[in-house]
């Protein structure tokens, strides 16, 4: 099961960097395609339901944020955590947030009954409950950062930056909960073997693709007496391959380096006497 919503382009966006692209008839279809062994079938709905038909066995695999596994109490194993999100690698948070003029500082200063507006509101109660706070808790469906103060006393809503709560003129007063993408499995299908081979599989495939991003591969050649300063330069993973040309006329370095960094990283390799400098696009990168 994919996500659908926010998250959509981002995940197709990822299933094809992992040669898994998602085939369908069109960008409103609900049900989908993997032209690979392991995919029986694939299904786009919202993320807050994956979490639910995984632990049912409706479906033996789905993505989905940690976020809704806590908010819909699933039992599913997560099989690991997928860095991206819409608009980047970082994680998002559920947050308490007041009005700018609140005098409120964290959760523990909401006054007995205070209306609490969220997406979340059984993760929210639970959260709540943990630091002695008895709150009005009501279901938001959009837009909760619009409820305060005329609607609610506060917010628990998803951000990443934060920039949309304080244009709305909120605060940020605790983070109930930090959340990534994961797959999850249905238990009994995890373990399986033959499945669990198959869900550990795609997961290399897909982290494999997310490791790759914004990374390129840097060969380039240097002679004798210059390959320790070349070698200096050289961010890599773990270490540059350094290979001797034949005839002895130098060697051949290979390295891993980030894209951002090579507008300055070649003219310096250039600089110091590295040669024939190469840059090449990276899919994957499996460890």
């Amino acid at each position: 099961m994919l996500p659908k919503g926010s998250l959509e382009e981002a995940t197709l966006d990822l299933f094809a960097a992992a040669d898994l692209a998602v085939v369908r008839g069109s960008n409103v279809d609900y049900r989908a395609r993997i032209d690979d062994p392991r995919v029986e079938e694939v299904r786009i709905l919202r993320p807050q339901e994956i979490p639910v038909y995984v632990a049912q066995g409706l479906f033996d695999i789905g993505i989905t944020g940690r976020d809704w596994v806590e908010e819909t109490g699933a039992e599913v194993v997560s099989l690991g955590e997928l860095a991206y999100s819409k608009t980047s690698t970082n994680p998002i948070r559920l947050v308490l947030a007041v009005a700018r003029e609140s005098e409120v500082q964290s959760a523990s200063d909401l006054a007995t009954g205070a209306k609490v507006s969220t997406e979340y509101p059984e993760l929210t109660r639970r959260w709540l409950e943990k630091h002695g706070v008895q709150a009005e808790v009501s279901l938001s469906y959009g837009a909760t950062e619009a409820k305060v103060p005329e609607i609610a006393d506060a917010v628990v809503e998803i951000t990443e930056t934060g920039r949309a709560l304080r244009a709305a003129g909120l605060r940020i007063v605790d983070t109930v909960l930090v959340s990534r993408t994961e797959l999850v499995a249905n238990p009994e299908a995890a373990a399986d073997g033959t499945k669990r081979h198959a869900m550990e599989q795609l997961l290399t495939l897909l982290l494999g693709a997310l490791e790759a991003r914004g990374r390129v591969l840097l060969k380039l050649n240097v002679e004798h007496s210059k390959l320790s300063d070349v070698v200096g330069l050289l961010p890599a993973l773990k270490a540059p391959t350094v290979s001797e040309l034949s005839g002895g006329g130098g060697y051949a370095l290979e390295t891993v380096v980030e894209k951002s960094k090579v507008n300055v990283l070649i003219p310096a390799l250039k600089d110091s006497g590295a040669t024939d400098i190469i840059e090449l696009p990276i899919s994957k990168i499996v460890h």
